[in-house]
């Protein structure tokens, strides 16, 4: 089917094209009002999602007539969720969240993925502004879903997360955060506080001098299945251990 003029005019509006030097360009789309409620907590968040786009679509036409052909439900997006004036507000409040199926999903209590996501996002709120990330092929660390699941059956025989992803010939952490940056980048130019427990994090930004002196450390979610998971990020990942926290 072949899309309107009408309606290329009605989604053009709300696309952006953004450089992505040495890569296809990226296409941000919105923002989109989406309320969000989960048991206490509700707010009206504005919607974006991206796409990274390979040499060939250079348009926004050209995303819009590749669409039918391109599979996307094949293969996962990024997108943020963004909270009040964040183009403009000081000490704005960003989370780069990595996707997890089993913590976000389903609650899972083998990690405090779950926990970080929500915490982060009623954090922002009541903050006042910010955005929270949530990044597609991300999972395990960026081994895949599939993979993270026969990184499981090793942990359960009691290797540790790390030693469980070597054992399976993966580096310990191969997650890329540029694609994030390009949007955080054509969202808002000023600093951010990132709300994280990862040096890498704070490092990709710190890069673009992104990243404002401080941080927010967010240590939550601890049960006896985790604590052994938690405790290993922080000796063998770097992970900035709990007291290493500012406050807004």
């Amino acid at each position: 089917m072949i899309i309107t003029p009408q309606i290329k005019e009605l989604l053009i509006d709300k696309m952006q094209m953004i450089k992505n030097p040495g890569k296809g360009e990226i296409c941000l789309v919105g923002p989109i009002n989406l309320p969000v409620e989960q048991g206490d907590f509700s707010a009206i968040f504005q919607w974006y999602t991206w796409l990274e786009l390979d040499d060939k679509i250079q348009t926004k036409e050209d995303v819009l007539e590749s669409l039918a052909t391109a599979n996307l439900a094949f293969a996962q997006q990024s997108s943020v969720l963004v909270y009040g004036d964040f183009k403009q507000s000081e000490q704005a409040l960003v989370r780069m969240h990595s996707i997890c199926h089993t913590g976000d999903i389903f609650g899972s209590q083998r990690c405090d993925c779950g926990y970080q996501l929500h915490q982060s996002m009623k954090m922002i709120t009541e903050h006042g502004s910010g955005a929270l990330f949530y990044l597609a092929d991300h999972e395990g660390r960026g081994i895949g879903l599939f993979s993270k699941s026969l990184a499981y059956i090793l942990q359960q025989e009691g290797l540790d997360t790390v030693e469980a992803n070597h054992a399976l010939g993966f580096e310990d952490d191969t997650r890329s955060y540029e694609g994030a940056i390009r949007v955080l980048e054509a969202l808002r130019d000023k600093p951010v506080v990132l709300i994280t427990n990862n040096p890498k994090k704070l490092e990709a930004l710190r890069e673009r001098g992104l990243a404002a002196d401080e941080h927010i450390s967010l240590w939550g979610g601890l049960t006896d299945i985790n604590s052994f998971y938690l405790d290993t990020k922080i000796k063998k990942s770097g992970h900035i251990p709990q007291d290493n926290t500012f406050a807004i």
